[in-house]
């Protein structure tokens, strides 16, 4: 990592707190003049950094950072982050770097055409938000992936839990919430391999509401936001060392029983709509209670079948969509 990577991450840990050039010097074996340059550079790349005579260097408590060097100062991983001020989607981005990069992240401002599950849109507006895609390559049975969106979900929840000591919920499979408002999607996607046939390549994105936003998604009764002095950045990073991780032993399924602990469906009475049905007039969805989650990330259900038998079946995120009765 770079001098200038260095002390941008010190600064961002210790936002709102001055720090002397010569602790900073001290903390990174370096001199005291490198911790000067990297500064004015920092300064010089439009970061919000105060220097005040003889108290040192501040980043102000309330800065919100979004960029890829600082994600990148954050992760514990070496992993390549590419920002974009503004983007069709983050998953569409991820795709055609997909080709290339067996893991990535694609991390922008704003999404023009932001991407929701079963074909809704995700409004994206600039500023408000984060909107991030990671790509990675299974080494797993295709046939598991809804792992890899359980495992997104957990990772969310990880960090806001461990950044600002949030107690969020996950709303089977990809949709985290703050109380009873949403402020989290994640929607998984696949990259064909066409010489093999197989899939090459999963898309994982995920956008976050991280402040309040005067975008027509905002009237509606389930919108929430973070709020408050966050860093975009800090977020992308924690989600990153949470995620990484876990996918690399995906097949130990450790995490699933964090995923059950978090959830807001469990016991629950539920609504579940298969696919297209929302919407269209007319439509009835089965009423059913949300027994568990099995370690695969699948929906354990129990419903009354047409001769008012209970029965009960394990539903995958690509069947259905669900909602509290």
């Amino acid at each position: 990592m770079t001098v200038k990577s260095e002390v941008l991450k010190t600064l961002i840990e210790n936002k709102g707190k001055s720090i002397s050039g010569e602790e900073i010097a001290d903390r990174l074996g370096v001199s005291r003049t490198s911790v000067w340059k990297a500064v004015k550079s920092l300064q010089e790349s439009n970061y919000t950094i105060e220097a005040v005579t003889n108290k040192g260097y501040m980043m102000p408590a309330d800065t919100d950072i979004i960029s890829a060097e600082a994600v990148r100062s954050m992760t514990d991983c070496a992993i390549p982050v590419y920002y974009f001020e503004s983007v069709t989607s983050t998953n569409e981005k991820a795709k055609e770097l997909a080709g290339r990069e067996e893991r990535a992240v694609v991390i922008a401002n704003e999404q023009t055409q932001g991407k929701g599950r079963l074909g809704r849109t995700f409004v994206s507006p600039a500023g408000s938000g984060l909107y991030m895609s990671i790509i990675v390559k299974p080494d797993f049975d295709i046939s598991k992936s809804v792992l890899i969106t359980t495992a997104a979900s957990v990772a969310v929840v990880r960090a806001l839990e461990k950044l600002y000591g949030l107690a969020p919920e996950i709303k089977w499979v990809n949709d985290i919430y703050l109380g009873s408002r949403k402020i989290t999607g994640i929607l998984t996607e696949a990259v064909m391999d066409f010489e093999s046939g197989q899939i090459g390549s999963l898309i994982v994105g995920i956008g976050v509401n991280c402040f309040e936003s005067d975008s027509p998604k905002a009237a509606a009764d389930s919108y929430g936001f973070i709020g408050g002095s966050v860093s975009r950045a800090a977020i992308a990073a924690q989600i990153i060392n949470e995620f990484i991780p876990v996918v690399d032993n995906i097949e130990d399924r450790s995490f699933i029983e964090d995923y059950r602990s978090h959830s807001m469906v469990i016991g629950k009475r539920i609504l579940v709509y298969k696919a297209g049905m929302l919407g269209k007039p007319g439509a009835q969805p089965l009423h059913a209670e949300a027994e568990g989650i099995d370690e695969d990330g699948g929906l354990i259900i129990k419903h009354p079948d047409e001769n008012g038998n209970t029965v009960t079946e394990t539903i995958t995120s690509g069947e259905v969509s669900i909602r509290l009765e």
